[in-house]
């Protein structure tokens, strides 16, 4: 558990073995649902999975090339996916097996995906230094925004505001108002390229994760999206480049968690407000 205390259940059962979706490496997952979620591969694939039984409930094909990141809109009823094709998708979860909308525009792989909270907009971001705004409904691009050398790692629309937190290889966090396609905020440049980021459900606080190598980088670091703008706390302990973060869901009895993903093959729980390790 994330608290470090030990349940005992009985005897340890062998883990089941679950036959692959994919044919080719993972590149992508997020949650759809409780019970459902969405992968994307090498196999330019999009997969929407029951986890708990492993089996395939739906698989898109269009991509030309493989599926970069994957997302859903907040009424689980539509998915998106993002390709090194520079294009990205929208699939219907109970609709024909083709897109239901394209998004072409970018230049070159298409590295960051959002949905806003009322499913209405979409932001992406790519490797040609540009975000872009995007209407749902009609695929129709909104706003397009360059900066010289931002070259996209993630994006994360922030809960129930107008704002995209964004992550880069400039070693810079920006947060753009998706309402002009502005930077509204860009967080103190860090030492390493900036991998990934999540916002906490409250929309106050962000995480973000480096690379890293041989011990040096790697960390996640937590910002203040609201009051100081400025860094609140770091989670050092990977000993190679940090690929994924997430806010955990805090159970009544735990203190709030995060979880951080490594090329040093570990997954970390942390104590959010303290920095300790479950």
């Amino acid at each position: 558990r994330a608290d470090g205390s030990v349940e005992e259940t009985g005897p340890v059962r062998a883990a089941r073995q679950l036959g692959p979706v994919h044919t080719d490496a993972v590149a992508a997952v997020a949650a759809l649902t409780p019970d459902l979620c969405v992968s994307g591969g090498k196999d330019k694939s999009v997969a929407v999975c029951h986890w708990r039984s492993g089996a395939a409930l739906r698989r898109f094909m269009g991509h030309q090339r493989e599926v970069t990141k994957v997302t859903s809109a907040h009424d689980s009823n539509r998915v998106f996916s993002a390709s090194r094709d520079k294009t990205v998708m929208m699939w219907e979860l109970h609709g024909t097996s083709g897109p239901s909308q394209c998004f072409p525009g970018h230049d070159l792989v298409v590295t960051g995906l959002a949905v806003s909270l009322d499913a209405s907009q979409l932001c992406t971001g790519s490797r040609d230094n540009t975000v872009c705004k995007w209407d749902i409904e009609t695929g129709e691009c909104l706003g397009r925004a360059t900066i010289s050398r931002n070259l996209v790692t993630h994006l994360c629309w922030v809960p129930g505001e107008p704002y995209v937190v964004q992550t880069s290889e400039d070693k810079t966090i920006r947060v753009w108002d998706s309402r002009q396609l502005q930077v509204a905020h860009a967080f103190p440049a860090q030492r390493h390229i900036q991998t990934s980021c999540d916002v906490s459900p409250d929309g106050r606080l962000c995480l973000s994760t480096s690379s890293g190598c041989a011990g040096e980088g790697g960390e996640a670091t937590l910002w203040d999206l609201r009051q100081t703008r400025d860094r609140v706390r770091e989670y050092k302990g990977h000993f190679q480049t940090t690929t994924s973060c997430v806010f955990l869901p805090r159970g009544p009895a735990l203190a709030p968690s995060i979880a951080t993903a490594s090329h040093d093959s570990t997954v970390k729980v942390w104590e959010r407000d303290t920095g300790g390790r479950g």
